[in-house]
């Protein structure tokens, strides 16, 4: 990719999220897992290092924390919102859009893939997909 690598380092925290519950539900998280997912999920916090196009992301909640990294380009290994594991393929949409496609390692499920996404006002937008339903969270950094 030419010119500048969109920076998406910092400490980020949620201020707006739409539809997790809906994502959940298309993926056939259980309605008492949806709802402990919820609540561990309504306030997090996100850590994101960048140096050049790798990306190391730290998800806190109260429940858990997840970590992930990768180079946009090459293919890793993390795991859905509902926990399977998956091979996932980070791509440069825009110059400040990176969209990923996930594939299941094994067994059957909806389509999966998410994008990260730096807003000109300086907002980070999350959204996570599976099958037809999308999931937009809205970050601003701390």
């Amino acid at each position: 990719m030419e010119g500048k690598i969109t920076d998406f380092s910092g400490t980020w925290k949620m201020k707006s999220s739409e539809n997790f519950e809906e994502l959940l539900k298309a993926l056939g998280v259980n309605v008492f897992l949806r709802k402990i997912a919820v609540a561990a999920a309504s306030k997090p916090s996100v850590e994101i290092s960048q140096q050049g196009e790798t990306l190391s992301i730290q998800t806190s909640t109260s429940v858990r924390t997840t970590h992930v990294s990768f180079t946009v380009g090459e293919s890793f290994n993390e795991a859905t919102v509902d926990g399977r594991p998956c091979t996932s393929f980070p791509k440069w949409e825009t110059d400040r859009k990176i969209t990923c496609e996930q594939t299941l390692q094994k067994g059957e499920g909806p389509k999966t893939s998410w994008t990260r996404e730096l807003t000109n006002d300086g907002e980070l937008i999350l959204t996570m997909s599976a099958a037809d339903v999308v999931c937009t969270r809205v970050y601003e950094r701390e």
